[in-house]
């Protein structure tokens, strides 16, 4: 018999920057709340381990350009706009007008964002927006933001069960939230749930998440008979093997050569033949500015050639020993508008030597920071070794749908940040996913304080069975969770097929067929695996009944295709919805989005 262990009016499920805003606001509105996390307070979520070259907070306050009391309009316009109208747009007007008060929540909380001579929150210019809203600390943003939440969160002695695993939402006899199971089979009593569990990003081979981001969220709404929306938009970035390092901004911007484990360039290969060597590497340096893989991106070509030689079985690696030569780079022969809008660019002598004769000397006049810390961690580019790339999964776009309430369509399950869905379409702008953890953090821990307090579930109902118990040969959840990862990074990364689908399903399904044995691994991660290859066939269905390429789902018309298919517009500016069936079988429909409650209009000249 399952043993108790407290409750609480509000139960958090996980505790990154997303679940501790939640917890924090829940306890404003005077609930009981408990955190529960998979890990350590201090290291679990992506945004207590997240960094980049300059992470940003995406904001629109009152001094963004082009400023008034409309320029949040710019903003929710923005994220419909890059989101390929599959999103539901009042979401999108949440983030945008509850951006500032997220922001001035952080800034009293004691994160130290950038600030201008005047006093002002400094600000910069991300992809996907034409003005710039982005707020930074520097690399380390997203962990000093979860710092702040972390130390409010002791400060309040808001209880906190570590090493806790959800495998399941309690359910009353009307289908409501009342609570969570535990791996340990401990149950956990609630009025209201959050799930803030992050993505999925253990799903696939290569991928910049922190160790057990297993989609636990996902596949616990999914049981529980939640909606789940836009899971065929994952986005992807190449990244150091090595380090998980996003190879973007300034690497790119260097011109290294592309080059597989023979130290041939292949680059060339994937573009029209006899194409000019300028044409080649302008998409080289844009994609500098345009990290995650896209179908609106001409860029997308540079993950399709790694993703391409890999799966032929190279090893593919940025090389900064020396220039491109197939086609020789001539940096006098691009148009300097290309790197005119770069500060750190535009006053440099690129077509002068050394600069024009060296990646490795132009990454050094550009980012040399870069260039120390990868020495620091293993990759000495000064003494001529390069960096093995691959295309990383790096952020999840849907999740389990929910409402501008963070409302979930089963009553008292709410849900936020990463682990929510509807609020972002195919693509984001930069710097918006931090903002959503914290617009929807505080949005589901103020709705489900207030459901706590207005009404209680009934009794849980009766779980369902365990899984049959595993007999001699069977295989092991660690065997199962690699097979699975390699299969996701083959069929449902960069390049998407209907062939690959079915062949991807058919897999899973193989793997499915018998009960798994522990292979020595504990509960937690057995649970975490059933969770990872339900979630395998969420995005694998999704993938396959979007016909279509938008945003990061490039869907080809056969495995030897180079070319994606186009946009299916109008007819495909609607998002699909997946939900279990009464007969227990994964549905799939497609739904027309919310359009905008605000007037849309041609943005003024930034």
């Amino acid at each position: 018999m399952a043993s108790k262990t407290e409750g609480a009016e509000v139960v958090v499920v996980g505790s990154g920057g997303a679940g501790l805003r939640a917890a924090l606001a829940a306890h404003d509105a005077g609930a009981k709340v408990l955190v529960l996390t998979k890990g350590n307070l201090e290291s679990s979520g992506v945004t207590a381990v997240a960094c980049s070259d300059r992470m940003a907070f995406h904001a629109t306050l009152a001094h963004t350009e082009p400023g008034g009391p409309d320029a949040w309009r710019y903003h929710a316009e923005d994220i419909w706009r890059l989101g390929g109208y599959v999103s539901d747009a009042p979401l999108a007007r949440v983030l945008a007008q509850g951006a500032a008060e997220a922001l001035e929540d952080l800034v009293r909380l004691g994160v130290p964002f950038a600030r201008r001579a005047d006093g002002l929150a400094d600000q910069f210019l991300t992809d996907g927006s034409k003005y710039a809203r982005a707020c930074y600390t520097g690399p380390r943003t997203a962990n000093e933001i979860h710092e702040a939440l972390r130390r409010e969160v002791r400060r309040r002695g808001i209880p906190v069960v570590e090493h806790a695993t959800a495998t399941e939402i309690l359910r009353d006899g009307s289908g409501r939230a009342a609570g969570v199971r535990l791996a340990d089979g401990r149950l956990v009593r609630a009025r209201a749930v959050v799930l803030a569990t992050g993505g999925a990003g253990q799903v696939y081979e290569t991928n910049v998440f922190p160790e057990g981001m297993t989609g636990d969220g996902y596949a616990l709404a999914y049981r529980a008979g939640a909606d789940l929306v836009n899971l065929e938009f994952i986005q992807f970035g190449l990244s150091s093997v090595k380090t998980r390092l996003a190879c973007s901004g300034s690497l790119m911007r260097a011109w290294p050569r592309l080059v597989d484990e023979n130290d041939r360039e292949f680059l060339a290969d994937y573009f029209p033949p006899n194409a000019p060597a300028e044409e080649i590497y302008a998409v080289l340096f844009r994609k500098g500015a345009s990290w995650p893989v896209s179908l609106e991106e001409p860029s997308h070509v540079i993950d399709l050639a790694v993703f391409s030689e890999i799966e032929k079985g190279r090893a593919v690696r940025m090389d900064f020993s020396r220039n491109p030569a197939a086609p020789a780079l001539d940096l006098s022969r691009l148009d300097p508008g290309l790197w005119a809008r770069h500060e750190n660019l535009r006053r440099l002598p690129l077509t002068e030597p050394p600069l024009r004769d060296s990646p490795l000397a132009r990454l050094e006049a550009i980012n040399a920071p870069s260039i120390a810390w990868l020495r620091e961690h293993g990759i000495d580019l000064a003494g001529g070794e390069g960096i093995e790339i691959a295309p990383a999964c790096q952020h999840f776009q849907g999740g389990v749908k929910i409402n501008q309430r963070a409302e979930t369509s089963v009553t008292g399950l709410f849900a936020c940040g990463e682990c929510a869905g509807g609020q972002h379409g195919a693509n984001r702008p930069g710097g918006n996913a931090l903002l959503d953890g914290q617009v929807f953090g505080r949005i589901a821990g103020e709705s489900a304080a207030r459901l706590a307090k207005r009404s209680a579930p009934g009794e849980p109902a009766p779980s369902e069975p365990a899984p049959p118990t595993p007999g001699p040969g069977a295989p092991s959840a660690r065997d199962v969770r690699a097979s699975l990862q390699r299969l996701m990074t083959r069929r449902a990364s960069v390049k998407r097929t209907a062939e690959g689908v079915a062949e991807g399903l058919a897999t899973l399904a193989d793997l499915a067929a018998r009960p798994w044995d522990s292979g020595g691994t504990d509960a937690a991660f057995v649970a975490e695996t059933h969770s990872l290859a339900l979630v395998a066939e969420m995005i694998l269905r999704a993938c396959g009944a979007r016909t279509e390429s938008r945003g990061p789902h490039l869907f080809f018309p056969s495995p030897e295709a180079r070319t994606p298919l186009p946009r299916g517009d109008p007819e495909w500016r609607k998002y699909l919805v997946l939900r279990r069936g009464a007969d227990g079988t994964m549905q799939i429909e497609a739904r027309k989005p919310l359009e905008p409650d605000w007037e849309l209009t041609e943005q003024p000249d930034a």
